[in-house]
């Protein structure tokens, strides 16, 4: 079974390196493993650092996850793709576990647990991800993590990622809830070292979470969506999976409810730009696959209630 690890990369330069030697620097790291790192837009020594490691680089001009994503799919060769973030620890081991894991019968993804670190980050930081940690809204998922394992039978789905945002929530809906697993290996996940840096994020991920769901609404059948509902309204949640379990988590709930809402103003105001930090291509795939136009941004009041990611 050959596997190729695909790893888009946007400015990664401090980090990748000890990404990729983690990697490449593994004893059963063999030929079955191909690395391809898709550089795209970058300003920084991304491609030359990935290139020292001895693995396969694309450069692209355009800062762009979709358009790295769909270039490096272009060249890979594996049976089995991993969709891996640049500045996500796992080692070998595991990402050889998750392609084992979709090899079997009836699996056609897979993802680690995913374990918050907030050694970093501030308190009101770490008393959000209290909460966030908790929610049912991850379990069973493939978002999150920042690295899937796909069969090839999954990834046939499919003939290009569609211009979107939330490209692990589009995966997600590629595979059925009886398709995909979790295996009870950690694998960390950084946290935001402030208050100010985690309200972006959310504010940024509430954005892709609606573009998404745009996106579903526009999507031609030949995408073929196979999405089962997250069980729950998400705006309440918080409550009644998290801090009526468990009360002694309520000021942690306090500072949970504040830095939802302050996300939310942000992305309400007029000087937030929706695509902020996300950097996607305004190019569509070829004539040959279907395109999913997604529908001109709505106001948050106007974009459905959905139960996504919190």
């Amino acid at each position: 079974m050959r596997v190729s690890v695909i790893m888009p990369a946007f400015n990664e330069e401090e980090g990748i390196g000890t990404v990729l030697g983690a990697l490449t620097e593994s004893s059963d790291f063999d030929s079955d493993v191909e690395i391809i790192v898709a550089a795209n837009g970058c300003t920084d020594r991304t491609a030359e650092v990935a290139r020292s490691f001895g693995v396969r680089v694309i450069e692209i001009a355009t800062p762009s996850k979709t358009a790295a994503l769909n270039a490096a799919d272009e060249v890979a060769t594996g049976d089995v793709r991993v969709y891996m973030d640049a500045d996500v620890p796992a080692d070998l081991s595991v990402l050889r576990r998750l392609a084992e894991a979709v090899a079997r019968p009836g699996v056609e993804a897979a993802v680690p647990r995913p374990v918050v670190d907030t050694s970093a980050s501030a308190w009101p930081v770490r008393a959000y991800y209290a909460i966030n940690s908790r929610l049912p809204v991850f379990r069973g998922r493939l978002f999150g993590r920042g690295v899937i394992a796909v069969s090839s039978s999954a990834r046939s789905r499919f003939l290009r990622f569609p211009e979107i945002t939330a490209d692990d929530m589009f995966l997600d809906a590629m595979v059925a809830a009886g398709e995909k697993v979790e295996l009870d290996i950690p694998v960390r996940v950084v946290a935001p070292r402030t208050r100010e840096d985690l309200v972006r994020r959310i504010a940024r991920a509430k954005d892709g979470n609606a573009e998404f769901w745009r996106f579903v609404e526009a999507a031609p059948p030949g995408y073929g969506l196979r999405i089962d509902p997250v069980p729950g309204p998400s705006a309440t949640s918080w409550l009644r999976n998290v801090v009526l379990r468990s009360p002694w988590l309520l000021p942690a709930a306090v500072v949970y409810v504040s830095v939802t809402l302050a996300a939310e103003r942000l992305r309400r105001s007029p000087s937030w730009d929706v695509r902020s930090g996300w950097g996607r291509a305004a190019a569509t795939a070829p004539a040959a696959s279907p395109v999913a136009r997604v529908p001109a941004q709505r106001s948050p009041v106007e974009d459905r209630e959905r139960a996504t990611r919190e």
